[in-house]
């Protein structure tokens, strides 16, 4: 039997989304080295540097657009993950191998090849899951001097109660990584490789999205001196608007001052905008890993989240007021430019009004002079019509007829003005239309 419907042209694409971040079964006893890369653009740079491992190492080359590549090396598995802003890199021993935090899973990979990593590292941990019976009976204390040189703990017990996680959240020399790894013992009180596997991804997960939330907080430290040299700007231009008199040319002034000052912000928005949504959706990721390990406290130890939260997130809400800073010093130029604007347009109104105002009185003027030397034209024009009559009216008395040439031109001066108003009337009348 064939289909007969239609199917969705990304069905297998979201269907296989769901299984695209499985984490892997983990045995006990296992170390496992979980390295973060922090990269900007595509990957591409973490794709190339997959593949020079694969090659380095002689494993099957990872496909040209992976986010997952799984291999298996003698006594080493390799697992990798991209995420939007950076690449894991982790390695699993198995067994029992020496000290746990001497010897860690990173030994079976070149060290070239981390010196010519293109990104930075930005997350380092060495993991040890131990059987509970392998820690014996030793208290936290005693745990604390042996393997995390006697540094206050974190930690709890996760996954209704079946394993307890420990680190102090400090960062431990390593002869291959130097200084700067982070150290977490488990202690497997029964789970199931699968759910070690699961609390484990978690646990690096919460580190990583930790870290990666942090990383907004020395931008809003930066932005904090920013905002108060914008603000500053913004109170004297404020200030400018409120105590001049309203001048064209200062208003313009003000409006190009302000223009300015909102470009200079817009920009600084712009390039800090994205790492701090970053830091929220990262924030509420370290929540929900929290949530997941279903942790219970320990007595003397500090559970996850108290101490992750309680550092996290006065961070957080340093970056959300240097946001809010932004977003208000926005709408107050918003506010002030829209104000200005509408002062310069109130001026320009009344420069229009006053200019109509003149228009009309010169266009009165206008008219009147024009009335004036229509009347005048009119008795310009009768002067020389009744002159003419007259030096007709002599020339016909010389011919011998008996006209009076004065009483002639007296009679027709009325007619002939009479005449030249009304012609000089119509004329306007036909040029009206």
């Amino acid at each position: 039997m064939t289909d007969t419907f239609f199917l969705h042209p990304q069905r297998q694409l979201l269907n296989n989304e769901a299984h695209a971040r499985t984490s892997t079964s983990v045995p006990s006893p296992a170390q496992v080295t979980s390295l973060a890369f922090f990269f900007d653009g595509d990957g591409s740079s973490q794709r190339a540097s997959l593949a020079r491992l694969a090659e380095q190492l002689g494993l099957p080359l990872p496909a040209a657009d992976a986010v997952q590549y799984q291999a298996e090396l003698p006594g080493l598995r390799l697992n990798w993950g991209l995420h939007t802003e950076f690449a894991r890199y982790t390695l699993l021993r198995r067994g029992r191998t020496g000290e746990p935090f001497a010897d860690s899973a990173f030994e079976g990979l070149p060290l070239d090849w981390l010196a010519n990593q293109p990104d930075p590292l930005l997350v380092a941990i060495h993991a040890v899951i131990l059987p509970q019976e392998d820690a014996g009976h030793a208290d936290t204390e005693t745990l604390a001097q042996q393997w995390f040189a006697g540094n206050d703990l974190i930690g709890a017990s996760i996954g209704d109660g079946n394993a307890l996680a420990l680190t102090d959240l400090r960062l431990h020399p390593d002869r291959n990584l130097g200084a700067g790894v982070t150290r977490l013992l488990v202690l497997d009180y029964g789970m199931s490789p699968s759910q070690r596997g699961r609390m484990l991804q978690r646990l690096f997960e919460l580190e990583t999205y930790r870290m990666l939330a942090l990383l907004a907080l020395p931008v809003a430290k930066a932005q904090m001196r920013t905002m108060d040299t914008l603000g500053s700007r913004m109170r004297e231009l404020t200030a400018k608007m409120s105590g001049q008199a309203g001048s064209r040319s200062g208003d313009d002034a003000l409006l190009d001052q302000l223009t300015e000052l909102a470009a200079d912000l817009e920009d600084v928005i712009s390039s800090t905008q994205y790492r701090f949504s970053a830091a929220q959706a990262y924030f509420r990721q370290v929540e929900r890993r929290i949530e997941e390990l279903r942790e219970a406290r320990l007595g003397g130890v500090q559970p996850f989240r108290e101490f992750t939260i309680r550092r996290l997130a006065p961070a957080m809400a340093t970056c959300e007021t240097v946001s809010s800073r932004q977003t208000q010093l926005a709408a107050r130029i918003q506010r002030a430019t829209a104000l200005l604007r509408t002062r310069v347009e109130v001026a320009l109104q009344g420069q229009n009004q006053a200019l109509l105002a003149s228009m009309d009185r010169r266009a009165e003027l206008q008219l009147r002079l024009q009335e004036t030397v229509e009347g005048l034209s009119v008795g310009v024009l009768t002067y020389y019509a009744v002159g003419l009559i007259g030096y007709v009216a002599k020339a016909l008395k010389v011919a011998g007829m008996p006209i009076n040439p004065e009483l002639t031109t007296g009679l027709a001066i009325p007619l002939v003005a009479a005449g030249v108003w009304w012609g000089t009337q119509k004329m306007k009348k036909n040029l009206g239309h």
